[in-house]
This record gives structure tokens, sequence and C-alpha cells, in this order.
């Protein structure tokens, strides 16, 4: 079974930066759609970004033009660079494939706080 292994998060200042990478045990990449997802406490879970086999990318409305997603298929990895973060982008990030066919993983968290 694939498991994935997200991490990279941490506590930043408004404004600042962090960039999420998620590993996989096996080669999921390049045969299916990666997304970055992202729970805030009390609220469900949301499709984040997407990256495609051919790399082309979609990006919720919320991150657009701040966050960019990227994966390396020989790594088995996907990143997601946040940049300009505010407090509402705080949340467990996690990587799937979209539409989510793997079990979910640990998940890691951002807090973007003063």
């Amino acid at each position: 079974q694939v498991q994935l292994a997200e991490s990279g998060g941490g506590l930043v200042q408004p404004g600042g930066s962090l960039r999420l990478s998620c590993a996989a045990a096996g080669s999921i990449f390049n045969y299916n759609i990666m997304g970055w997802y992202r729970q805030a406490l009390g609220k469900e879970r949301e499709l984040v970004a997407t990256i495609g086999q051919d790399f082309s990318s979609k990006y919720a409305d919320s991150v657009k033009g701040r966050f960019t997603i990227s994966k390396e298929n020989a790594k088995n990895t996907v990143f997601l660079q946040m940049n300009s973060l505010k407090p509402e982008d705080t949340a467990v990030y996690y990587c799937n494939t979209n539409p989510a066919s793997i079990s979910w993983g640990h998940g890691t968290l951002v807090t973007v706080s003063s």
C-alpha cells in the first residue's frame, strides 16, 4: 500500500514562507493527478492545489498567486511553496491523489501567527 509522508510545516509569521514536501513510497506521481489539501480546525478538508501528469497546475482561489505546487517524479516527491502566508492559511496540510485514493498521511501542521 502506498504511503504518504508530509513534512515542512511549522510556525511562521504573517507574510512569511514555507515549503512543504510530500514523499510517496511508490511511483504514483507519474500516473495520477497529485494534490495538496488542508484542514483547518473545525472545518472540512479542502483541496488547495493540484498538479497533473503533464505538470499543469490549478489552485484554489484563496491561494492563487501565493502558492506554487511542483513535483519531482524521479524522487516521488511533490512540493508546495507557500508565500505571503496569512493567518487563515493555518491548517494541517496533506497530499494525496486527486481525487483522493490513498490512505491519508499524518499531514504537516502550518501555523501562521505573529
